[in-house]
């Protein structure tokens, strides 16, 4: 057999045969008894019935008999730092939500963003999750390299993983939410997230660590940090990302501060273009949706979060519609307390349900999607993940369908996205295998639960003391 590009003849190879396949490719192959063989860190082949004779280098050879094998869950939105202050402020609407704890949050410091940055990643990883983004956006001065720690977190875990450097520079006293001791100036906003995206971005095709520009939302950065990130980005060749239409608040807060809509806010400070993806983007109107899909600009879409603090439903089937990238994010763990992607698969397809479109807004597939091909669009990742397909990268899950949770259901993506959590046999990132059999592989979990603990403790008395 001839080489994928991209791989050695003489890379090791794993077998995985007789599962249920989902590729989510363009046609959405499926296979109700298949293959994939992974060579090195990429995808060698992928079909119907056992993998080909004769293949040099086997490595491991996996009897998947009772699984489904589909591309591994792309967060697409999360702060990693909310894993500290989960269950707090838990009947709020999001701007009394930001007021309650943002005191809290301006006292991250380094072994904290470290500690919420491991539990966030292991609760995904252990999950389905195969790449994953963090948009971190508080640092408080004098708190350590925040960015970093968060990024070596990532890397010890073995996501693939973008960090959204965020940024805030309009603090209480110019009319923003957060202390002003937590925000930042314009130009070391600026300074701190170049010096960032130099130090880690890695713009190659199997890179595992990207950085893009993310200054925080409208009512937290001035429009000057907006057009100078948007600048930025686009200098340095990477992805931008932010907060937008998330609640009736915000629009309202636009109107009044800039006299106009977020959508067109977004578009008069640059922040429009196939180089840029928003979270939330609950409340947009056709015109809305009609300048993201004329421009290419992606969405994250996050239901549970959305949901937790009554922000509303976005209008995904019509963003969907129009031709705008969609992916899903599980945002931070203080409004969405699980941490973990795959509910977000159910409730996308649910929460959706509920709006205009009925019965006939999303189905199980779509759901998959929006959870894979879709994140990775969203990221600019889509030419190396988020479907199964020769040449891509080796980042796939295999989940277990034949216990009492799911072995009733005859339709395995049926059962994946409405079932419950299925098990994770065993997820890859890059060919690297990162979980076995429900467990991480690449670090200790009890561990990280003591530490995320500790340091939860550890905030807590600093912001009573406060």
């Amino acid at each position: 057999m001839a080489a994928t590009p991209g791989t050695s003849p003489a890379a090791e190879r794993t077998v995985i045969e007789n599962c249920a396949i989902a590729t989510v490719d363009a046609d959405d192959t499926e296979y109700a008894s298949g293959h994939v063989v992974i060579a090195g860190n990429r995808i060698e082949s992928v079909g119907a019935g056992r993998a080909p004779e004769g293949l040099e280098n086997v490595a491991a050879r996996i009897d998947a008999t009772g699984h489904l094998l589909t591309p591994g869950l792309v967060n697409t939105h999360h702060h990693f730092y909310q894993w500290l202050t989960r269950g707090l402020a838990t009947d709020h609407n999001l701007f009394d939500w930001l007021t309650a704890l943002y005191p809290t949050w301006a006292r991250i410091d380094e072994p904290m963003a470290h500690a919420a940055a491991q539990a966030s990643l292991a609760m995904m990883a252990r999950g389905g999750v195969t790449t994953a983004m963090d948009h971190h956006y508080i640092y408080p001065r004098g708190t350590g390299d925040l960015s970093g720690t968060i990024i070596r977190a990532a890397r010890d875990m073995g996501v693939r993983f973008t960090l959204a450097r965020g940024s805030m520079d309009r603090g209480e006293s110019d009319g923003g939410l957060p202390p002003d001791f937590a925000v930042e100036s314009l130009d070391d906003a600026l300074a701190a997230t170049e010096a960032t995206v130099e130090e880690h971005h890695d713009p190659s095709f199997d890179a595992m660590t990207q950085v893009a520009v993310a200054p925080c939302s409208p009512f937290s950065v001035s429009t000057e940090l907006m057009r100078q990130g948007a600048k930025l980005a686009r200098r340095l060749g990477v992805r931008l990302h932010t907060h937008g239409s998330e609640t009736k608040e915000e629009e309202k807060f636009c109107h009044e501060l800039f006299g106009m809509g977020p959508t067109d806010y977004f578009e008069s400070t640059g922040w429009l273009g196939e180089d840029v993806w928003m979270a939330h983007c609950v409340h947009m109107n056709d015109s809305d949706i009609a300048a993201f899909a004329r421009t290419g600009t992606g969405v994250a879409h996050c239901p549970s979060s959305n949901a937790r603090l009554a922000a509303g439903i976005a209008r995904v089937p019509d963003l969907l519609a129009a031709g705008v990238p969609v992916g899903l994010g599980v945002d931070g763990t203080a409004s969405n307390e699980s941490g973990e992607l795959h509910t977000e698969l159910r409730n996308a397809l649910l929460v959706n349900r509920l709006g205009a479109h009925g019965e006939a807004a999303l189905n199980a597939r779509r759901a998959l999607r929006l959870g894979t091909y879709g994140g990775a669009q969203v990221l600019g990742r889509a030419a190396e993940t988020g479907s199964l397909e020769a040449g891509k990268l080796a980042d796939l899950v295999l989940w277990r369908m034949d216990t009492l949770a799911h072995a009733s259901i005859a339709d395995p993506v049926t059962a994946l996205v409405l079932g419950a959590a299925a098990p994770v046999t065993a997820s890859y990132v890059n060919g690297r295998r990162i979980v076995e059999d429900g467990r991480l592989l690449t670090v200790d979990e009890d561990a990280v639960a003591r530490a995320t603990r500790d340091e939860a403790r550890r905030l807590a008395r600093l912001a009573a003391r406060a």
